[in-house]
């Protein structure tokens, strides 16, 4: 039996790994890495220029290639992690310490940043932002241009879309919906089926649940 030295493309097989090289945006350093709990993260570090980032730039932790596209232009930065089946793509960004994790999803242009944390089932997508200390969890879902900010809190099947805004100590959960250009802040809670929409404010200590739907 002949083994041919040339790969399917024609090219030497001796240069397999540097093709694959050539196509990847970044690589993996297995010298730099962080613990967390029980698994290794690993710094990435840019292997050409994209967006903002250029070629040699080092970026945070991702615990596997899974976890961040080699396509397009995501890209997790600073001291931030992305791990578990966790994964950014498209033009997505994750900033500062900023976690992603479990099975949580982060795509188009939105961005994660400071210390906020994404994780469980959660998609944040569009071009929604979400930061502070701000947490998204459970199967919650944040898009278009939405923001969660300060210590907000988003979580269950709650779904915070178009201009909406939750921050300080707000809290959205159960089936809840916050959309159009209304805000939830302060020690605020919309839970249940509540929806708070167009340009309604919850604020200070105010529930809105069961089946209410608030409006200006």
């Amino acid at each position: 039996m002949v083994t041919s030295k040339y790969n399917l493309m024609g090219w030497p097989k001796t240069l397999t790994p540097y093709i694959k090289e050539i196509k990847m945006k970044y690589k993996i350093l297995k010298n730099d890495t962080k613990i967390v709990g029980k698994k290794t993260l690993y710094r990435i570090k840019a292997l050409k220029d994209f967006n903002n980032v250029k070629k040699g730039d080092l970026g945070g932790y991702i615990e596997r290639e899974s976890n961040l596209s080699q396509k397009d232009n995501a890209w997790v930065y600073n001291n931030a992690l992305v791990y578990n089946d966790a994964c950014v793509s498209d033009n997505a960004r994750v900033y500062g310490s900023a976690q992603v994790y479990g099975n949580a999803r982060v795509y188009d242009s939105a961005w994660i940043s400071d210390n906020a944390l994404v994780y469980n089932d959660a998609c944040v997508s569009d071009n929604a932002r979400v930061f502070d200390k701000a947490q998204v969890y459970g199967k919650a879902r944040v898009y278009d241009s939405a923001w969660i900010s300060d210590n907000a809190c988003v979580s269950c099947n709650a779904c915070i879309y178009d201009d909406a805004w939750v921050y300080g100590n707000a809290q959205v959960y159960g089936n809840a919906q916050v959309y159009g250009d209304a805000w939830v802040y302060d020690n605020a809670r919309v839970y249940d089926n509540a929806h708070a929409y167009n340009d309604a404010q919850v604020y200070d200590n105010a529930r809105v649940y069961g089946n209410v739907w608030v409006s200006k």
